[in-house]
């Protein structure tokens, strides 16, 4: 229940919104953007994607996918040192591009996190049964997790708890983070060791000798495999932008976020590339046996390779760094959409009862809430429409992502238009870089809109003969056109520009409309 309603020029500071202050560090950001990438949880979920569209193409996809993240990663770090804004690419859209670009924006942003919450879950509550089944040599057990019913049950109770930790508070988040990330990456690490040690020995099923046509993405690939492929790619560096919207709970607003998101997006770019050659160069791509291309390995890479390459011992640690890398995700993404809901109903883009900051942890509770029950709702209901929920949530998040990130680099051309020749530097991080990077997300968006439309992408689930990854991705953004008619209708202060008005580099950021606390 709202007890508490203010409004005043302190909304406009940093912590304005109710939220906690000072205390992330670019160390601390970093983690929490990397957990919220989920290394573990994304390769063992999305490798097959890629492998399936371009096959030994793998290495250069990654590259591709992460081009355009980083160029949009400038446009993020440039808004961010400016307005640090919790509501990220919501915030900044509007202010540059109006009220309907930006509420638009921040429905990909937070739609697209909101799936992926369903979709870590899934991973987490098949690999605990994996775990479980190792431990008690039962494989009735292990294959719990292949069971629609046990596993639904069982991503519900992952999002349940995971939304409990989450609306703890900031500190609680960071501190369990710094160790679940520390686990799975070293762990990571020593399965691309001990692969890559099978392949140079010789002794790798998959027989390849190392190729540099791994990494030209010039060469064997058709436009629409490419495009696929690259989508995976992209959902891959997703979640860098943790940073971003925690900017106002930062130690230095205006500098840490930025520099936390690079540093996590260059951390994982070293850590997938190896990844992805030592997998490669180990099981190849065929279509049977350990191949990543085979449709049994396809959406959980790892629990098709963790014996093979690091026998019985090894096999369970792995499953456990995945787990560790879902449960660490589930917490730190839950972050990104409540903050972003928080923004959005402060400027009263949202009803009011999202603005609800609880007074003890300073963190939206009830957005959190939500955040969870829809991604709940959203699971069950895709779980038994598709037979691999994972491929076809990860095509159309790869979409939403697209989406959104590319509004943004294109908010930051525009809104920094006065400043595109003031130095070399404002030239290339304020116009060059996120012009560029927009532009590729836009055409990567386009060709995957109409690739997804096809039923064979994904898991090959149609409904009336078009593609499921459509509607699970252009069609729930086209929800959100609806559900924003809806919005005005119920207050149209914010898409009359009076809470987030246009504006310019240089202008202030307004005071938000409104700030509730529980």
């Amino acid at each position: 229940m709202l007890v508490q309603k203010q409004t005043g020029d302190d909304l406009s500071a940093p912590g304005g919104k109710g939220l906690a202050t000072n205390k992330v560090g670019t160390f601390a950001g970093a983690v929490l953007s990397i957990a919220s990438i989920a290394p573990a949880y994304t390769t063992t979920a999305s490798l097959g994607l890629i492998v399936a569209a371009v096959g030994l193409k793998m290495p250069a996809l990654l590259i591709a996918g992460f081009i355009p993240m980083f160029l949009a990663a400038y446009a993020y770090r440039e808004f961010n040192a400016e307005t640090p804004d919790c509501g990220a690419s919501f915030t900044w859209s509007a202010r540059a591009l109006g009220p309907y670009v930006g509420w638009m924006a921040g429905w990909g942003s937070v739609i697209a996190v909101i799936i992926v919450l369903a979709n870590i879950s899934a991973v987490g509550a098949e690999f605990l049964y994996l775990i479980l089944g190792r431990l008690t040599n039962s494989t009735t057990i292990a294959d719990l997790g292949g069971n629609k019913l046990v596993n639904i049950a069982t991503t519900l109770a992952f999002l349940a708890a995971a939304g409990w930790a989450a609306s703890r508070g900031i500190t609680s988040s960071e501190r369990a983070q710094k160790i679940l990330v520390g686990f799975q990456l070293t762990v990571l690490l020593l399965f691309a060791g001990v692969a890559l040690f099978h392949a140079l020995s010789g002794d790798a099923p998959s027989g390849l000798s190392f190729d540099i046509d791994w990494f030209n993405p010039f060469t064997g690939i058709t436009l629409g495999a490419f495009a696929i492929g690259l989508v995976g790619s992209v959902f891959l560096f997703w979640g860098w932008d943790t940073a971003l919207t925690l900017g106002e709970e930062c130690k230095d607003p205006k500098r840490t976020p930025g520099r936390a998101g690079l540093l996590s997006i260059l951390t994982v770019l070293g850590t997938y590339l190896l990844l992805a050659v030592a997998l490669m160069w180990y099981a190849g791509t065929g279509e049977t046996g350990v191949g990543l291309g085979n449709p049994d390995n396809s959406g959980n890479v790892f629990g098709a390779l963790a014996e093979p390459v690091l026998g019985g011992a090894g096999e369970l640690l792995l499953y456990t760094a995945v787990l560790a890398s879902a449960v660490a995700s589930l917490q730190a993404t839950f972050l990104p959409a409540a903050r972003a809901m928080l923004a959005m109903s402060a400027y009263r883009a949202l009803p009011e009862r999202f603005a609800a900051v609880h007074p003890t942890y300073q963190v939206p509770r009830f957005a959190t809430a939500v955040a969870a029950v829809v991604a709940g709702a959203f699971y069950a209901i895709t779980a038994l429409l598709s037979e691999n929920v994972l491929m076809d949530t990860i095509a159309a998040m790869g979409i939403m992502i697209c989406w959104y990130y590319g509004i943004t680099a294109f908010a930051c051309v525009w809104y920094f238009r006065k400043r595109w020749f003031a130095s070399a530097r404002d030239f290339l991080f304020k116009l060059a870089f996120p012009l560029l990077g927009g532009a590729m997300l836009l055409i990567i968006f386009g060709i995957s809109v109409g690739e997804s439309v096809k039923p064979e992408v994904g898991s090959g689930a149609s409904i009336f003969g078009i593609g499921l990854v459509f509607y699970l991705g252009f069609g729930i953004l086209a929800l959100g056109a609806v559900l924003m008619l809806i919005a005005r209708w119920q207050d149209p202060e914010y898409f009359r520009g009076r809470t987030l008005p246009r504006a310019v580099s240089g202008e202030p950021l307004p005071t938000p409309a409104r700030r509730s606390v529980e």
